[in-house]
């Protein structure tokens, strides 16, 4: 899995952080921080993640295919 992050789209929610913490952490009030390759066993938690952010600023991809970005829905909807 790789993470690419819109950083001129992120606005500092930090719902990423929250969600995801030993991926993603917030420096000061704006600055966010993050693992491009973070370990697999924080999948579910990186989908999440980028399903919460706002702006939408989180792209997941597959590392089996980095062009085709990871499409995983949440069941239960919201």
């Amino acid at each position: 899995m790789r993470l690419v992050v819109d950083l001129n789209r992120c606005q500092g929610y930090a719902q990423c952080a929250f969600l995801a913490p030993d991926v993603f952490a917030m420096h000061g009030d704006e600055a966010l921080l993050y693992n491009p390759h973070a370990d697999d066993a924080q999948r579910e938690h990186v989908v999440r993640a980028a399903a919460a952010c706002p702006v939408q600023a989180i792209l997941v991809e597959d590392m089996g295919d980095a062009a085709a970005p990871v499409r995983e829905g949440l069941s239960g909807g919201r």
